[in-house]
């Protein structure tokens, strides 16, 4: 397994088209456009075997609010590996490049996991968000009571509180 580290510039169109397949396939139909736009604009760790793409995630800048302060966070997008690699120590390959990345330059990690996905980020020292989520929409404040639970932080340099509320910015399709 090889990981490469590009930003979204620097990936030309048979990488992009191979990391959108490998998200298609890998959320089984369920991922949007939306879902890719919101993965765009930042840094992409991506595991190759040869010529095959099999695992990638990507790395945006997003502005959280917690206890009245904007915090400069490194949200986790588009995680997938190719389901017949997983369990073979992929999703850690890109989450440690990732955790670096976070760690080196924002003040806090934040990302929304699927249910099927918790336990692995728990166990990597993410810390699952307990108080209620909202996002800063077009009219102000709005819960998202739907993400509640599924919201996992990665703490830096930020002082955080799990069990106070947590916003994010406002963008289209899904918030968190």
């Amino acid at each position: 397994m090889i990981t490469r580290l590009a930003h979204t510039a620097d990936l030309d169109a048979a990488t992009r088209t191979a990391a959108r397949t490998l998200l298609d396939a890998a959320f089984d139909g369920d991922f949007t456009d939306e879902d890719w736009a919101h993965g765009l604009g930042g840094m992409h760790v991506l595991c190759w075997e040869g010529d095959e793409l099999t695992g990638h995630a990507s790395l945006v800048q997003r502005q959280l609010l917690h206890r009245g302060r904007a915090l400069r966070t490194g949200y986790v997008e588009n995680v997938a590996v190719r389901e017949d690699r997983r369990g073979r120590g992929y999703g850690a390959a890109l989450m440690s490049t990732v955790e670096r990345l976070i760690r080196g330059g924002y003040e806090l990690g934040a990302l929304s996991s699927s249910s099927d996905a918790l336990e692995f980020y728990g166990a990597r020292g993410w810390v699952l968000w307990r108080g209620p989520t909202s996002a800063f929409g077009p009219d102000g404040l709005v819960r998202t009571e739907e993400d509640d639970g599924g919201v996992f932080v990665l703490p830096v340099s930020a002082a955080l509180d799990p069990d106070a509320p947590l916003a994010c910015d406002w963008r289209e399709g899904d918030v968190w």
